[in-house]
């Protein structure tokens, strides 16, 4: 048990799209950055709340940008908070130790908020390792560590193995400043390695970690939409019924009524810049589900669509899955159209977006997501998911709206889209596909 005079420091940012994991903006766009680095702070805080729940020790938020007013307004007023000040983080973390020392602690231990295997056993092992040793670190994969801690004693003559001697940023951190632990005759120990998510190459793994844990849904539905005011309600309100799954909005910058009729419809809406495959991304970086399933805003599911999408993925040798395509329209020509989309899919493997992708997270993450494309995004995504596995057909149908054959004509479109996948083969480029595109809409 504690004696009371322990202290748990959680270094994190205010999650300003712009700002935060900088890293991971170019997959997951500003704010899908931004949403990641606020579920794993959330992590991290949940992780040292229930350990201040089993000893009294104090709990202290060292946090970049924002304000002492915005992080109380995000995490509560039940912690302190500082800011981190300047300097590097060798730099900041020492300060955050001494001041723990300086006002009466006798272990004090940080912790970043970008490990979301983080949890408050581990934080408790760490303490407890502190009545043994001087020092105590945190493996990270990239070789640094997302934990320290240590007692009073170590800094009684400072702590030059937070200073500026060390490569902060680099693979060699760790075995840096265990050098100079033993160099100064200190002792140390050290807990589970963990993997931090500073990079598009950790979030598969990353990922994971951040959505185990009871009461999650089965299925998050991701809808990327902008200016879809006449269809978001009629989509998310079938959806709503469903309790296996969160309903997830991601909004490009609609002009219309599109946020509050999503919103009022029950869905969760995050904003984003277009294109796409950023929305997408980012809802995905937001989702709890073992499953994620991508829907077009004008296109509505079956009723037991959660069923479907989980037995399809139960099968042997399946990675992923779609709906059958419906139109919901009664020209003939749309029943031709979706005769051959649905061969296409079946025999080729190669179904369209609009028949709802769906596909495991962690399969999705190791992916790295959609490719940011201009156009093309969910094509190149099902090419990639076919060298991992077969691409299987729920039973049901995936009802798309009519409007694009109503506006530019069955043949027009059916034509259109072929000249597009003809065009991306070519490797024409999908910036230029998408300025043709709209051209010629």
């Amino acid at each position: 048990m504690s004696d009371g005079t322990e202290r748990l420091i959680v270094f994190t940012r205010y999650p300003e799209p712009g700002t935060t994991k900088t890293r991971l903006i170019p997959v997951l766009g500003p704010e899908g950055a931004a949403e990641l680095q606020r579920r794993m702070t959330l992590q991290a805080v949940q992780a040292a709340e229930q350990l201040r729940k089993d000893r009294p020790l104090t709990v202290e938020i060292r946090y970049e940008g924002g304000s002492t007013a915005r992080m109380q307004e995000w995490l509560g007023a039940g912690f302190a908070y500082r800011p981190q000040g300047d300097g590097d983080i060798g730099r900041r973390m020492a300060r955050g130790l001494a001041e723990a020392f300086e006002a009466g602690c006798r272990r004090a231990v940080i912790v970043g908020s970008d490990i979301p295997g983080i949890s408050s056993a581990l934080m408790a092992e760490a303490f407890d390792r502190l009545r043994r040793h001087d020092l105590v670190f945190g493996p990270a994969a990239d070789g640094g560590y997302y934990l320290i801690g240590g007692n009073a004693a170590c800094f009684r003559h400072g702590a030059p193995y937070l200073g500026a001697g060390i490569g902060w940023g680099t693979a060699g951190v760790l075995d840096q400043t265990l050098g100079i632990l033993r160099a100064m005759g200190l002792s140390h120990a050290q807990v589970a390695p963990l993997t931090d998510v500073d990079r598009p190459g950790d979030l598969a793994e990353g990922m994971k970690a951040l959505s185990r844990g009871p009461g999650r849904p089965a299925l998050s539905v991701i809808i990327p939409a902008l200016n879809e005011a006449g269809q978001i309600a009629r989509s998310v309100s079938a959806l709503s019924k469903t309790a296996a799954a969160e309903l997830i909005v991601v909004d490009g910058g609609s002009s219309d009524a599109t946020v509050a009729i999503a919103a009022a419809a029950g869905a969760r809406v995050l904003k984003s810049r277009p294109p796409r495959a950023v929305q997408m991304n980012t809802g995905a970086a937001a989702a709890a589900g073992d499953i994620l399933v991508f829907l077009h805003a004008d296109t509505r599911l079956p009723d037991d669509f959660a069923h479907q999408v989980t037995s399809t993925l139960a099968a042997p040798g399946v990675c992923a899955g779609a709906f059958h395509l419906h139109i919901d329209a009664t020209a003939h020509g749309l029943r031709l159209i979706e005769r051959a989309a649905n061969w296409r899919a079946h025999c080729l493997q190669l179904p369209y977006g609009d028949q709802a992708l769906f596909m495991p997270m962690g399969t999705f993450w190791e992916l790295a997501g959609f490719r940011v494309l201009a156009i093309m995004e969910d094509f190149e995504m099902v090419r990639r998911l076919k060298r991992r596995g077969r691409v299987a057909l729920a039973p049901g149908c995936a009802a798309t709206s009519a409007r694009r054959w109503q506006r530019q004509g069955i043949l027009k479109t059916w034509l259109l889209n072929q000249w597009l996948i003809t065009a991306y083969h070519l490797g024409i480029s999908t910036d230029r596909l998408a300025r043709w595109y709209r051209i010629k809409k």
